[in-house]
């Protein structure tokens, strides 16, 4: 599982059945402090996140194991929408 941050949203009319239903999100990958680095790229969203979130995202095999993306041709799945992160006994980020 990985940190990233939504920075915006892919509209796609033509897809995968597979992926027919599911919204497609923007991301770019985040330390735990919430700093962002990388290029961005796109997960299916399983929990209902939305732009400027900071989030869990799965990426590999292990994105197609989650409910919806079982047999999906999915490489990356936000899983989680975060409220906080705890380092080494102090916070490193809470969502305001």
């Amino acid at each position: 599982m990985d940190f990233a941050r939504v920075v915006g949203s892919a509209v796609a009319t033509i897809k995968s059945d597979a992926l027919k239903g599911h919204k497609l999100l923007v991301l770019r990958a985040a330390d735990a402090s919430d700093n962002l680095f990388g290029e961005p790229f796109v997960a299916v969203d399983a929990v209902g996140a939305g732009e400027g979130e900071f989030v869990l995202v799965s990426r590999g095999s292990s994105a197609r194991q989650t409910t919806g993306t079982e047999a999906a041709p999915v490489d990356a799945v936000i899983m989680a929408i975060l409220d906080s992160v705890e380092l080494d006994g102090s916070t490193s980020f809470r969502k305001s």
